[in-house]
């Protein structure tokens, strides 16, 4: 048996995700839940379910999560941390606040959060502390004592996160045909976000245009080019680019968006794309739509050559990345000495979520944070 690891003072971690629909009755009611409150019309969500009807009406986020919870709780008993894994949505069942309700009647009193989203910005990580802190009260409504919440650093730089994104561009090179691969251009994608909620990720006096979310994500881009030139002795030129864009077109957003990128790049001449979804844990339905059906269609109209390589997913790497980042955290909260692991220029990232971090429009109270009310 292997030495026990201690996650005192945790009892339990909560994989918190975005949802999906498991069938086509299921698209619009989830499609309501992730626009409540805009007034958006069901003709209009109809539209776009789209997307989702295409593959049956199931988004596959869902069993990419189920996948990772197997990988969480194998890497967990094979390496002696005794701690529970629940699974909670903010769109989808299973729910947050059910699961929350669930793990406060099984006694749990101090839970970690790890959350599908590996770096800054509102839409990934603050709003996640928003839904954690509707939970919390709706408990304590109830009359339920709610449990205190941390949440895990971002996770961006770390390298059970990298590595086997590196291993999938390389993959994705060897898998173009020769007379083009080293010449390949690797389009580093992620979602494309309002400028305005980039710049305020973090401040752009620290971090640049585009706050720490572009910055982040420009690390963890120049992390695996030097890794491919390294492993392959062939220098790869490289874009951050975007995808998934959702907003009004009046509103600026981060670009260049993928579709015009490939354009681009064909005009330029170059000879073949690696598509890199660093922004991505999974492969869930804006990677399978935006990228393995809309890119891939540009592509060859343009008779482009193209690869998509995979997101992190449920790999064994990521799973002891995850149990190294919460015996880390663990150790602080005890008040021990820890030298948290990052790769990058970055370093890793905080602890604690400062007060006004990624603000919302209209402030609202967020959990697991600095300006937590539920400490």
């Amino acid at each position: 048996m292997p030495d026990a690891l201690d996650a005192t003072p945790y009892d339990a971690l909560l994989l918190l995700s975005f949802g999906g629909p498991e069938g086509p009755d299921d698209v619009v009611p989830f499609l309501e839940n992730v626009t409540r409150g805009r007034g958006i019309p069901k003709e209009r969500l109809k539209e776009v379910g789209q997307h989702y009807f295409l593959f049956g009406g199931v988004s596959p986020i869902n069993d990419q999560n189920r996948a990772l919870l197997d990988a969480l709780r194998k890497d967990f008993a094979e390496h002696g941390l005794d701690l529970p894994v629940y699974w909670g949505n903010r769109n989808w069942a299973p729910y947050l606040t059910d699961t929350l309700r669930e793990m406060a009647a099984d006694g749990r009193r101090r839970i970690l959060v790890l959350t599908t989203s590996a770096y800054a910005s509102y839409s990934g990580c603050r709003q996640y502390r928003e839904n954690l802190a509707d939970a919390l009260a709706t408990l304590r409504a109830e009359g339920l004592e709610p449990p205190r919440i941390d949440k895990l650093r971002h996770y961006f730089n770390h390298p059970g996160f990298v590595e086997p994104m590196i291993d999938g561009v390389l993959r994705s090179l060897a898998d173009l045909p020769e007379d083009v691969r080293a010449g390949a251009h690797i389009a580093f994608t992620t979602h494309s976000i309002p400028t305005s909620a980039a710049d305020t990720s973090g401040p752009v006096e620290a971090h640049g245009e585009g706050g720490a979310y572009v910055e982040q994500h420009l690390d963890v881009a120049e992390l695996i080019a030097d890794a491919v030139r390294e492993r392959t002795g062939i220098d790869h030129p490289w874009r951050l680019v975007y995808q998934s864009r959702s907003g009004a077109p009046h509103i600026p957003w981060l670009e260049p968006d993928i579709c015009d990128h490939l354009e681009e790049r064909h005009a330029a001449g170059v000879p073949a794309v690696v598509m890199a979804p660093i922004g991505f844990v999974s492969d869930h339905m804006e990677v399978l739509y935006d990228l393995d059906t809309e890119a891939e269609a540009k592509a060859a109209e343009l008779s482009l050559p193209v690869r998509r390589s995979a997101t992190v997913g449920a790999d064994p790497r990521f799973a002891a990345a995850v149990r190294e980042l919460i015996t880390e955290r663990a150790a602080v909260e005890r008040g021990q000495e820890v030298t948290p692991c990052a790769l990058g220029a970055l370093g890793p990232s905080h602890n604690l979520c400062p007060v006004g971090c990624c603000p919302a429009r209209a402030p609202r109270p967020a959990a697991a944070g600095a300006d937590s009310p539920y400490a």
